[in-house]
């Protein structure tokens, strides 16, 4: 049976934090907690090997309202899987849910397996997730994930930025009454995205009213209920709305045409993301498409650089999206908006 670190730290009576860093020579264990560790260590037959022997690609979930059953990640996975394969590494999927009993096991595990170096897909990941990953023991690339208090080399959407420009889009299509269809689970890039909104209203001076952002589901079928809701209250809609994604705009759209809305000609509608299927929705929707195999494709090229073995210095990699025009916007003319 192979020894591992949670064994030598269950022999020892030291965390594995400590029995790792003892392992790999870092500062901060003094000199007769190390030589236990050490002695323990080649007492059991543990072998220190440094090299990366495989690519754990964790997936964290906090509630799945984004990632399970979700039309985005499987394309990153598969660039995460290609990438990984031609440069020669096993893949190893991993879920780790905050809501397990044992979550905090797992993480200790998975962070402190020398011979592995983590792709953290941190998309469902808030603030106060972070913590426990930023004491990893080896390598760890955080992918689709943001955080403001701890550093991680990270590959990302530019969303913010994307945003700006599927906004300015509808600016220059005559549009001044913009709303914004908001995803209810306030993911970091709903957040960016939701920026780059307000950025572009603020910058032309277009008032945001409250009658105009609708807070949808994040799932087709929850966006349609949503979306049905707020239609029947509301008492205006705006020319256009921009959405957190593909998925929302496309259940809203739905909504709006079971509520007797016209599809542009009523209301302008732009997703995110440039899932296959609003490539065929009726009208098929304009949105900013992202370049999800090559996102993951670059968090392995990342993980496995030689830059990044060697540097302490943590680098954020953004993939700049593009925006996709198709048929679910219309021009609004003479300022009849």
């Amino acid at each position: 049976m192979k020894v591992n670190i949670r064994r030598i730290s269950e022999d020892t009576g030291f965390s594995m934090s400590t029995v790792s860093n003892a392992l790999n020579h870092k500062k901060g264990v003094n000199k007769e907690t190390a030589e236990k560790i050490l002695k323990t260590a080649q007492k059991l037959g543990y072998r220190m090997e440094e090299e990366i022997t495989k690519i754990r690609f964790v997936i964290f979930r906090r509630d799945g309202l984004i990632i399970d059953e979700s039309f985005f990640h499987p394309a990153v996975i598969e660039g995460v899987e290609r990438q990984a394969k031609l440069m020669g590494y096993e893949m190893v999927f991993c879920y780790v849910d905050i809501n397990d009993a044992d979550y905090r096991e797992q993480l200790a595990d998975i962070l402190t397996d020398m011979q592995s170096a983590v792709i953290l897909l941190g998309t469902e990941m808030l603030e106060e997730d972070y913590e426990p990953y930023a004491g990893a023991q080896n390598r760890i690339v955080l992918l689709d994930g943001r955080s403001e208090k701890y550093a991680f080399n990270s590959v990302l959407i530019n969303d913010t930025e994307a945003a700006v420009e599927a906004m300015e889009y509808l600016v220059q299509k005559g549009h001044t009454r913009i709303g914004y269809l908001r995803g209810e689970s306030r993911i970091q890039a709903f957040r960016s995205r939701e920026k780059g909104y307000y950025q572009v209203m603020n910058q032309h001076g277009y008032p945001v009213q409250a009658q105009y952002i609708a807070t949808v589901g994040t799932r087709i079928e929850t966006a349609y209920q949503k979306m049905k809701e707020y239609l029947c209250r509301t008492k205006e809609v705006p020319t256009a709305f921009f959405a957190d994604n593909d998925v929302i705009a496309i259940g809203s759209m739905q909504a709006m045409k079971e509520c007797g809305y016209q599809i542009p000609e009523d209301i302008s509608v732009i997703g995110f993301d440039d899932i296959a299927y609003g490539m065929v929705s009726d009208p098929p929707l304009s949105t900013v498409h992202v370049y999800k195999q090559e996102l993951g494709a670059r968090a392995v090229r990342e993980l496995l650089s030689a830059d990044g073995k060697n540097s302490e210095a943590k680098v954020k990699i953004q993939v700049c999206a593009e925006f996709i025009e198709r048929g679910s916007v219309k021009e609004i003319k003479d300022g009849c908006n």
